[in-house]
Parts: C-alpha cells; sequence; structure tokens
C-alpha cells in the first residue's frame, strides 16, 4: 500500500522513522512518501521536502512566515493528489497537519493522525473538527483517551513511541573518546531543534555554564544544522556540539538544561535530573498565557500532573535562576534523589515500548477495512 507521511520537526522524524519502520513489518508491500527528515529518508521512500523548512515555532512566528508556510501547504496539498496514496499518516504539527487533514478528507484519502493535537491545552472545541477531518486518532498520553472521550470521539491509545526510540537505543561505547569528553561532570544542554528556540535559549545556557567551571557543558546539535551555525552563540567557549547522538550525551550526563518539548521527556525517561528552560516572542507568549490553560509546559509535568522539572519561562529563562536551579541538581542529594523518584513513578505511567509497531498494526488493518 502507499503511505504519505506529514511531520513538521526533529521529534516527529524520530517518530515517523520508527513508525515507517514499524509499518514495513506490518506491510511488506508498503511504499512511502514524506515531509520529513533525515531519520525517515533513512528507512526509504521519497523525501519530498524536509521539515527544517518548515518549523516556525510560536504565533508571531508564524505569522511573519505566512507565506512560506501558505506555500508549503499548497506544495504538499498538490503531491498528496498526485500520488494518490491509499492512506495519510500525519504526525503531531497541528497547525499544518489539521489542514491538510481536512484537504485530505474532503478528497475521499483515509486519515490518520498519530500524535494527537493537544487541544486539551487550548481551544477544546477544536474536538469537534477533528472529529470531522481525521478518520483515526492515535493517542500517546493516558490523560488523552478520557478527554476525548468527553467530547464523543473514540480514539486509539497506543503508547509513547519514546519508549521505542529510548528502548531501540545502542549506547556507542565510544562516544567519549570520538568527542573527546570527559567522562564524570558532563552537562547537557538541548536548546530545541528550530533556529527561533537555539537563538533564544542557547545563549542563557551558555552564560550558565560560564559559573560552573568545574563541569563539561556538551550541546545536543540539531539534525538540520551544522557546526557552523552554533559557533555563531558558542565563540570564545570550549563548550563542544555532538550532533546524532543525544541519547548518548544523555546516557553520560548527571544534568541537563533542556528546551521544553519532547526532550524533556527523552531526558527524564534517561533519568538526568534536568531544568526546563523556555522563551518565545513577547506577543507570542502573552497570546499562549490567554489561551492556554495548563498548568505546566514541560510534558513531564504534565504527564505526573504536578511540579517534577523545574521550568523557568520568559522573564525568569535567565542565568541567574537557571544556574541556580542546576546547582541544586548537582550538589543538593535530597533535591535531585526527589527528582529521581518522581522519574521512577513517571516510568510506570509510561508503560511499555510498543507504540510503533501497535500504531502500525492499526493503521494497515484500517487501511485493509477502507479498501
Amino acid at each position: 500500500m502507499k503511505y504519505y507521511l506529514v511531520v513538521g520537526e526533529a521529534s516527529g522524524d524520530l517518530h515517523g522513522a520508527n513508525l515507517m519502520k514499524a509499518l514495513k513489518t506490518a506491510d511488506p508491500q508498503a511504499h512511502f512518501r514524506f515531509f520529513g527528515g533525515n531519520l525517515m529518508q533513512a528507512e526509504g521512500g521519497t523525501l519530498v521536502k524536509h521539515y527544517a523548512d518548515m518549523a516556525f515555532m510560536g504565533f508571531v512566528e508564524v505569522v511573519a512566515n505566512l507565506k512560506t508556510v501558505i506555500k508549503n501547504l499548497k506544495s504538499c496539498k498538490q503531491d498528496i493528489a498526485a500520488y494518490q496514496p491509499d492512506v495519510l499518516v500525519l504526525i503531531d504539527f497541528p497547525g499544518f497537519n489539521l489542514k491538510i487533514a481536512e484537504y485530505a478528507k474532503a478528497r475521499g484519502i483515509l486519515v490518520c493522525y498519530y500524535i494527537s493535537p493537544k487541544v486539551w491545552a487550548w481551544n477544546q472545541k477544536r474536538v469537534l473538527k477533528i472529529k470531522r477531518i481525521v478518520d483515526h486518532l492515535f493517542c500517546i498520553l493516558p490523560f488523552e483517551v478520557d478527554f476525548y472521550k468527553t467530547w464523543g470521539m473514540p480514539v486509539d491509545y497506543v503508547g509513547n513511541p519514546l519508549l521505542d526510540a529510548v528502548s531501540a537505543f545502542n549506547p556507542d561505547p565510544d562516544f567519549l573518546q570520538k568527542n573527546r569528553l570527559n567522562g564524570p561532570g558532563i552537562i547537557a544542554l538541548l536548546p530545541g531543534s528550530r533556529k527561533q528556540e537555539i537563538s533564544r535559549l542557547l545563549p542563557d545556557m551558555v552564560n550558565t555554564a560560564a559559573n560552573f567551571p568545574g563541569y563539561q557543558f556538551v550541546v545536543a546539535g540539531a539534525p538540520a544544522f551544522q557546526r557552523a551555525y552554533y559557533d555563531e552563540y558558542l565563540s570564545g567557549t570550549d563548550i563542544p556540539v555532538v550532533f546524532d547522538a543525544t541519547y548518548d550525551l544523555l546516557s553520560h550526563a548527571c544534568a541537563a538544561i533542556v528546551a521544553s518539548g519532547t526532550a524533556t521527556l527523552e531526558t527524564a525517561l534517561f533519568n538526568v535530573p534536568q531544568v526546563v528552560v523556555y522563551k518565545g516572542g513577547a506577543l507570542t507568549i502573552a497570546i499562549g498565557r490567554m489561551l492556554i490553560k495548563l498548568k505546566f509546559i514541560s510534558l513531564v509535568n504534565l504527564i505526573m500532573d504536578k511540579l517534577v522539572v523545574r521550568e523557568l519561562i520568559q522573564q525568569d529563562c535567565v542565568p541567574q535562576k537557571i544556574g541556580g536551579e542546576l546547582d541544586l541538581l548537582i550538589n543538593d542529594a535530597a533535591y535531585r534523589q526527589t527528582m529521581l523518584s518522581n522519574y521512577d513513578e513517571l516510568d510506570i505511567r509510561m508503560g511499555k515500548p510498543g507504540a510503533s509497531a501497535k500504531t502500525a498494526e492499526l493503521i494497515v488493518k484500517y487501511t485493509k477495512q477502507r479498501v
């Protein structure tokens, strides 16, 4: 069967690649075409557009790049029409993907949505639109099932695909030597995978590092960028950047400073104490605070429904406060252990690996039923 997948950022590329791998097992005749990234490309099929050309973060940033967004939407719709897939598989990235879902649904293409749009965070009435334009929705967070149930929408809970990625990870025994790292005392810096995130967060991370001379700070480089991009923020420092090795970095880190997003959950799954940071445009943040009704922004805290990791947002995201939290994570044994104990509880709530395989089997089943 012919599968068309659309993702818009690095985490979607990871989950898309794992899903493609599982689809090839569930359907040996699978053919792929996609908007994605390097990891998906490694699984075969045809990459139409790289997510690096699509990832705009925040209300204002999307408006500022509206011409590019519209161009990408038009290109995606035309390519889907030409390819005529048996099923469209959309992965997260709701601002873009819900428009693609509406287009495909109107043309009789089966629409499967993997990793539910976070409509529980704001504008919950969007569920009504999702019910209309999405044939099958696959949720990865336990509380989402009950949320959609209150709106009369049946969904499939498949577990979290990060568990698949983490369980499949094979540590590189030469990681430290290859990257000339010392081992103990590594602090991982995960500034995100989009230009807006990196430009706003990495300078504060670097300035924080200056106050911890006894530790080795290491940046996890996003796959869409080259070392030269990071040099702008790292000049005058000896902070290294490692690419395609985030899990290796986390497996050696004693603490981490992490941009809010999927990486916060990955860091927790590697049992690395962390401080979560986020900084957006002033107008974007103001709009978000009016619309988004959540107590937390990090996945760790949202899943646990309590404050497990400290979140430093906007005006609180400054080296002094980041450094204060990092000092607690490193030097306060009780504080550190409390976080690690909460991580143990998180592991239980997250369940077992298998989301990719389960989702693939369901997609194949629903597509065959349709045919």
